[in-house]
């Protein structure tokens, strides 16, 4: 009798660390789609932004069309991108492209003046800082995942709870892995 009640406590506690590694590893994957979602916002809301300023940009510097056409077809890839690798490669041209068009702003003082250029820079030097933060807390848990998924025991029950390592967000050009700079 000692016997069985020894065997059912070895299976309750069994059972038991089974759920925890399991509820443990879906928790971490929720954590990993939750952060690239916040990503995902602050990029909209860098997005959101763009109109307005080409708008401005384009009212100072009409003639200045090539590195407008560049935001304006770089936010429509950002926007319409779908995956973590996707979604960072739009993201690394959308920053490129609106590093041209700040830089373009340099010659025109009457817009580098303007309340409403200066508004929207520091708007998205503020968006460009919350897309920093959100990349970050992705990676870091992309990082608890695949550590959690590699290791013993959470090697164990990643097929169980249909959970599988997850790609890094990086940007592809190491230039564009830096904010653009928008202090004039």
């Amino acid at each position: 009798m000692t016997t069985l009640w020894i065997v059912l406590i070895v299976l309750v506690v069994l059972v038991a660390f089974g759920v925890v590694q399991y509820n443990g590893l879906v928790r971490s994957n929720v954590a990993v789609d939750e952060a690239f979602a916040q990503i995902e916002v602050q990029l909209q809301r860098r997005s959101d932004l763009i109109p307005n300023l080409v708008e401005t940009v384009k009212g100072y510097a009409a003639h200045e069309k090539e590195a407008l056409e560049r935001v304006v077809n770089a936010r429509a890839a950002a926007t319409s991108a779908h995956g973590v690798e996707a979604v960072a490669a739009a993201d690394g041209q959308l920053t490129q492209a609106l590093r041209g068009l700040l830089a373009v702003s340099e010659a025109y003082p009457d817009l580098k003046a303007s309340a409403n250029f200066m508004q929207l820079q520091e708007e998205l030097a503020a968006t460009e800082n919350k897309v920093s933060f959100a990349r970050q807390y992705y990676n870091d848990n992309v990082r608890q995942l695949n550590a959690s998924i590699k290791a013993v025991p959470g090697v164990w029950f990643a097929g169980m709870a249909k959970v599988s390592a997850r790609a890094f967000y990086e940007v592809a050009d190491p230039g564009a892995r830096n904010a653009p700079k928008v202090q004039f």
